[in-house]
């Protein structure tokens, strides 16, 4: 048995567009660069869960979120994370139809993995491991051993695609097969040069 794990934000979907960044900020009042900078510098302890969504907004804010303010960053930072990359989500399709084994491990708060659940092309998926309900994120090893447990799995029946190295490299650490995205047709022959992954 093969697991073909893949990473979810710049693998299945398109990384986030300034612009949708932007009109976050717009839409609070914020400084558009103020707003990108303090986004990604607590995103990780967000998708942690260290940070629930009340305290990592007003951390992007630099002041209390109201309640309105809250509910509308939550439902825009869920639309900007729904552009599907076609050529991979048409891939893993592939898969599903064929019966392979698949899954999805994203560092992800628990709040757009609620929204992005509802997408039909991610619900498809029927492993899916979110580092926010999990209270763990990538590269740390244990994110991946859990998830090999969690799915019944030796880390060696697991081919593992992100595109970002060091997650790449943290699920080689926990014993997997490590796939660095950069392109479905890429990707395609990639998972066809690997044991019973694809073909």
């Amino acid at each position: 048995m093969t697991w073909i794990v893949f990473d979810y934000g710049g693998v299945l979907c398109l990384p986030q567009l300034d612009s949708d960044n932007e009109a976050m900020a717009r839409a609070v009042g914020a400084d558009p660069d103020a707003f990108r900078r303090g986004y990604w510098e607590h995103r990780l302890e967000f998708d942690r869960g260290s940070l629930g969504p009340l305290d990592y907004w007003s951390a992007v804010l630099g002041r209390p979120a109201t309640t309105s303010e809250l509910a509308r960053l939550v439902a825009m930072d869920v639309a900007s994370w729904a552009y599907p990359n076609e050529s991979t989500v048409a891939l893993l399709g592939e898969l599903i139809g064929a019966g392979r084994d698949v899954a999805l491990l994203s560092n992800m708060p628990v709040c757009v993995g609620d929204g992005l659940d509802e997408l039909p092309w991610i619900a498809e998926v029927g492993h899916r491991f979110y580092s926010g309900r999990m209270g763990l994120v990538k590269p740390d090893r244990e994110i991946y051993d859990e998830m090999a447990r969690a799915l019944g799995a030796d880390p060696s029946e697991v081919v593992f695609i992100d595109d970002r190295e060091e997650n790449v490299e943290g699920a080689e650490r926990a014993g997997m097969t490590g796939v660095h995205f950069t392109d479905a047709s890429t990707l395609r022959g990639t998972l066809s040069g690997v044991h019973g992954a694809i073909g």
